[in-house]
C-alpha cells in the first residue's frame, strides 16, 4: 500500500480554521485559540461568513479568499453538508490535509456513512489527505502546533500518540503535563475514514522527534495492514498499544463511538506479540511505559541491584523482579566490600542493598556510583527517595517551627533530596544505565523535593516498586528481542 504523506498534518506551513465562530465555547473558536495559544509560528487563517476578527485574527468569508499556497493544513470545524465545498476550495488554495472534527458519519449509522465515503472519495480525487472526521485534532510540539479543538497542550518531549479515542488523546497529555515526560505528536485518528492508526504508526515510526509510541485502538480496519506497520514500527523504535472493545459490552460501544468492529480479543493479542508490541492494560499503565522508553537507557542485561534505605521495599521488588525477566543478582564481591567502606556494619550485605537507616550526608550519590558504574550491573533500582523531604515537610508544619533548630534540618533534608534526585539522572545518563526511581510520593506529594526536581529533568519516578519493575522489564524484553 502507498504510504499517505502525513507532513502537512503535523509540520504544516500554515493552517487554516475553517468555520471559527466568535463563541468560546464552539469548535471553531476553542480550535483557533489553541492554534494561536501554543506559539504556532506558520500563517493562521480564518473563515467564518460574517467576516469577525477572532482573537486578532480576521476571518475571510471563505477558503477560497486564502491566499494561494500560503496553508496546507485546513481544520474543519464546519457542519457537514459544507465540507466538501471547504475541501474543494482548500485544493485550489494548495492545501494539502484536511482534518475533520465534525460528527455525524459513520458512528451515526448507514446514511453517516455514505457521506464518510464520499468525503473519502473527494479528498483522493483533490490529492488531499483526510484525517478524521469525528476527531479531536492533533498535536505536534516540534512545530508548536496545538491544532485541537480540547485542551491541554503537553510539554514538549518524545512520546508519539496515536489514538482512536480524542479523550484518550487527552488523558496521555495530561498525564503527560503531570509527570513532564512530554509527547512530540499526537493524533485523535476518529473514523479513520482515510487515515488509518497504521498510516500513523508509519510516519511515527519514521519520524526523528518521535522515540516509542503509544496507539489506543478498538477496532482495525485492515487487519493485515495494521499488522504490517506494527511489525514495521517495532523495529524502529517502541510501540506500547491499549486496546478497547475487549468485552461485549466495551465492543458496542466502540461501535457506537468510532463506528469501529472490535476484533477478537485473543488473535490480537497473538498478533501483538508476533509484531514485537507491547500490551499495556490501560492508558495510565501505557503512559508510564513510554516515559521509561523515552527517557530511560536501554539495559544490556537482565542483571539488576535494589538499592533501598528500608527493608519492607526492598522485599517486594525483590518479589516483583522473580515474577519478571529479570535477574536479582548476587553481588561481586568487590563491589560487596565497596560498599561496606561507605555504610555502617547493619547493612543488609546482599542484594537488595539494604542501607537500614544508615546512610550519611554522601551515601546515596556514592552507592549509585558504585553500582551502576559496576561492570556487571545492567540495570540498578532505588527506592527511598522524598524520606528526608517528608521529614522537612513535618518540620515546616510544625508548631515548633523555628525552634530547636528545626529550620536548619528542614533545608538540610531539602537539599539532600534534589542532590539524590540530580545524582541518580546524572549517574543513569553518565554509564547509560537504567535507574529506576519508585517513590509513592510520585502521588502522595509531587512537591517533595526530591520528586519535584525529577519532574522538573522530565524524569520519571514511579508510583511502586512493582510498577518500576514492570517498566525496567519492558525495556529489558525490548532490548532483548532487538
Amino acid at each position: 500500500m502507498t504510504r499517505l504523506d502525513l507532513t502537512p498534518l503535523f509540520e504544516p506551513k500554515g493552517v487554516i480554521v475553517a468555520g471559527a465562530s466568535t463563541h468560546p465555547g464552539k469548535f471553531g473558536f476553542v480550535s483557533l485559540h489553541n492554534i494561536l495559544a501554543a506559539g504556532y509560528e506558520g500563517n493562521v487563517f480564518a473563515t467564518n461568513p460574517e467576516c469577525p476578527e477572532i482573537l486578532g485574527v480576521q476571518c475571510s468569508a471563505s477558503v477560497a479568499d486564502v491566499p494561494d499556497g500560503a496553508a496546507d493544513l485546513v481544520m474543519v470545524c464546519a457542519p457537514g453538508p459544507a465540507i466538501p465545498g471547504v475541501l474543494r476550495d482548500a485544493a485550489t488554495k494548495g492545501v494539502r490535509a484536511a482534518f475533520v472534527v465534525s460528527g455525524g458519519f459513520r458512528e451515526a449509522g448507514a446514511e453517516g456513512e455514505a457521506l464518510e465515503n464520499e468525503l473519502v472519495a473527494l479528498a483522493q480525487e483533490l490529492g488531499m489527505v483526510l484525517a478524521g472526521p469525528n476527531g479531536q485534532g492533533l498535536v505536534s510540539t516540534p512545530a508548536k502546533l496545538w491544532s485541537q479543538i480540547v485542551a491541554p497542550y503537553p510539554p514538549a518531549g518524545r512520546i508519539g500518540i496515536a489514538s482512536q479515542s480524542g479523550n484518550l488523546v487527552s488523558t496521555l497529555m495530561n498525564l503527560a503535563r503531570q509527570g513532564n515526560v512530554g509527547i512530540s505528536r499526537a493524533v485523535s485518528a476518529g473514523n479513520q475514514a482515510m487515515i488509518e492508526i497504521a498510516d500513523y504508526l508509519d510516519y511515527m515510526a519514521q519520524d526523528s522527534e518521535t522515540a516509542v509510541i503509544v496507539t489506543y485502538v478498538e477496532g482495525v480496519p485492515d487487519g493485515r495492514r495494521f499488522y504490517e506497520a506494527l511489525k514495521a514500527a517495532t523495529a524502529a523504535k517502541p510501540v506500547i498499544v491499549v486496546k478497547g472493545g475487549v468485552s461485549e459490552d466495551g465492543a458496542r460501544a466502540a461501535a457506537s463511538h468510532t463506528g469501529s468492529l472490535a476484533t477478537n480479543d485473543r488473535v490480537f493479542d497473538g498478533m501483538l506479540r508476533q509484531a514485537g508490541a507491547i500490551r499495556a492494560p490501560g492508558i495510565d499503565a501505557a503512559y508510564t511505559l513510554a516515559a521509561a522508553f523515552a527517557t530511560t537507557p536501554l539495559p544490556n542485561g537482565p542483571r539488576t541491584v535494589v538499592l533501598t534505605t528500608a527493608g519492607g521495599w526492598g522485599v517486594l521488588t525483590s518479589d516483583a523482579v522473580a515474577a519478571s525477566g529479570l535477574d536479582l543478582m548476587a553481588l561481586p564481591p568487590d563491589l560487596h566490600d565497596a560498599i561496606g567502606e561507605l555504610v555502617p556494619p547493619r547493612w543488609s550485605r546482599n542484594n537488595p542493598i539494604d542501607l537500614a537507616g544508615g546512610e550519611t550526608r554522601d551515601t546515596i550519590p556514592a552507592v549509585l556510583d558504585l553500582i551502576a558504574s559496576h561492570p556487571e550491573v545492567d540495570a540498578l533500582v532505588y527506592l527511598g527517595l522524598g524520606i528526608q523531604g517528608n521529614t522537612a515537610r513535618a518540620y515546616r508544619e510544625s508548631p515548633y517551627m523555628p525552634n530547636e533548630g528545626m529550620e536548619r534540618i528542614a533545608s538540610f533534608h531539602e537539599r539532600q533530596e534534589v542532590r539524590y534526585a540530580n545524582a541518580a539522572v546524572e549517574i543513569s545518563r553518565r554509564e547509560n544505565k537504567p535507574i529506576i526511581v519508585a517513590s509513592e510520593l510520585a502521588i502522595g506529594d509531587p512537591d517533595n523535593p526530591g520528586i519535584a526536581t525529577l519532574n522538573k529533568l522530565g524524569w520519571p519516578c514511579f508510583a511502586s516498586p512493582g510498577a518500576g519493575i514492570t517498566a525496567l522489564d519492558a525495556l529489558w524484553a525490548y532490548a532483548r528481542d532487538r
